[in-house]
Formats: C-alpha cells, structure tokens, sequence
C-alpha cells in the first residue's frame, strides 16, 4: 500500500496551481511540461487536449513523474497515467471549474476535445524534504 503524504504536503497540493508533468516519449526520452492539475481521493487530475503529445506519450507508456519544485520542500511521484474520455466524473469537473477560475474541461479547448489524465501514485519519492 503507498503511504498517503503528509498534512503540510496535503495543504500544498491545495494551494499551488501548477505541476510538472513528465511522460516518456516512443523513443524513451522525456517530455516535460507544466500543467494545471487536481489532486482528488488519492489521484492526480490533469485536464489536456486530447492531441497534446503528453496524451500521445501516455497512450503508449502510462509511466509517468510528478513534481512541485521548491529548493528546500520538493514533492515528487511517480504513477501510472490512464486517459479518461467524457463523460468525466461530475466532482472532479467541479473541483477543476473551482480550482481554475471556471475553466470548464467539458468544453472543446482552442486545440479540439479536452481529456483528463487520471494518475495513481504507484511511489511518493519526495514529500517535503530535500535529500
């Protein structure tokens, strides 16, 4: 069983608006990108275009890091992504339009269909403390 973070981990996963997300490309080599994200029940939410290269990277290796930087308090996961198509569970749609100003994943984005990627933590590495 993975151990959940911490509460002072737990209250940054609340406050901040941005994650770096990295998939691995066909050929193994990374591709790392900033995204808005929700974490929810346990699992990390990410709302994409559906033809964004992440979506791309995932549909062919599911692994996938997670981080928030910060020199002194740094929290990183590995998981294992999924695509999820709509319908999209109603409470993280909600939890998304709250966390981002309305932003609505439900609607087509300037690049067609939005998706979202649901990531299950399979190992916290870092959570709060520089090593």
């Amino acid at each position: 069983m993975i151990r959940a973070p911490g509460a002072e981990v737990l209250a940054r996963l609340e406050r901040e608006r941005l994650v770096w997300l990295c998939t691995l490309r066909p050929d193994g080599s990374p591709h790392l990108t900033p995204v808005w994200f929700l974490y929810l029940d346990h699992e990390w939410w990410i709302g994409t275009g559906e033809r964004n290269r992440k979506v791309r990277n995932i549909a062919t290796d599911p692994r996938v890091s997670l981080a928030l930087p910060d020199g002194d308090a740094p929290v990183v996961a590995e998981g294992a992504a999924s695509i999820v198509r709509q319908p999209f569970p109603p409470d993280v749609v909600a939890a998304l339009r709250r966390r981002y100003d309305g932003w609505d994943v439900t609607v087509n984005g300037p690049d067609g269909p939005y998706v979202l990627l649901r990531i299950t933590v399979t190992r916290w590495l870092m959570t709060g403390r520089a090593r």
